[in-house]
């Protein structure tokens, strides 16, 4: 199964009140697994930059200044990600800053139906933790060393991963592939008939009577052993 693990990173908490997206990220997954398929692209908002929103992921209106508008990016996208379930952290904010993005370029909006949100399934799954990307990472040993602010592919990526262990881990769908020669040895070797085993004689494992000697002499020497109590008390 195909699936699009994604993040964005916006002007503001709300399309409603003019914000706009500035970056998105995606990562392809197959059967939860990495396909090393991704897409990425920073975009012109059109506006300015409130601090606030700098601070979190570090992309200033200068930086956006020369990047494509949305509508320069959305054919590419929209093949990228298909008809496929996308998954977010927190997915409502994302897939109400991608509809209001797509509907401002007379596109259709992506059917909700089509939404996984990895935040209520942490909430499920660890009911009283903390279920922030940071915290999750933290919880499944998942490395984000290097996530210094928020970056959209970046934490694409990490939320592929913490995807794949809220849905059960790595080993969900997992096959090694199999050389058939060593299959077939393998399975030829487990159908022949086992040799006969042959039955050794039994070691000898009497003290000698040298050894009976040391070990009396030994006995000799104890002082108040404890089997002397035992034969006293009888």
């Amino acid at each position: 199964m195909r699936e699009i693990v994604f993040d964005t990173e916006t002007t503001g908490l709300s399309p409603n009140d003019g914000h706009r997206l500035v970056e998105i990220g995606c990562v392809e997954i197959v059967n939860r697994c990495e396909t090393g398929r991704t897409f990425h692209a920073y975009i012109n908002p059109e506006r300015g930059m409130p601090s606030e929103a700098e601070a979190v992921h570090g992309l200033s209106a200068i930086f956006l200044s020369d990047k494509p508008c949305f509508h320069l990016i959305v054919d590419d996208l929209i093949e990228f990600i298909g008809d496929s379930p996308l998954i977010a952290h927190n997915a409502s904010f994302d897939f109400s800053f991608l509809n209001w993005e797509l509907a401002n370029c007379d596109r259709e909006p992506i059917s909700m139906s089509r939404m996984v949100d990895t935040l209520a399934m942490a909430r499920s799954r660890h009911p009283g933790a903390k279920h922030s990307l940071d915290a999750l990472c933290t919880r499944y040993g998942v490395d984000r060393s290097q996530r210094i602010k928020h970056g959209a592919l970046l934490d694409a990526e990490l939320l592929t991963q913490v995807y794949v262990e809220l849905c059960g881990g790595r080993q969900i769908g997992f096959v090694l592939p199999a050389d058939e020669a060593v299959t077939a040895a393998a399975e030829l070797a487990m159908a022949a008939p086992a040799a006969p085993r042959v039955a050794r004689p039994a070691r000898p494992h009497a003290a000698s009577e040298a050894e009976l000697a040391r070990h009396a002499a030994f006995i000799q020497k104890l002082v108040d052993p404890l089997w002397g109590v035992v034969l006293s008390a009888g």
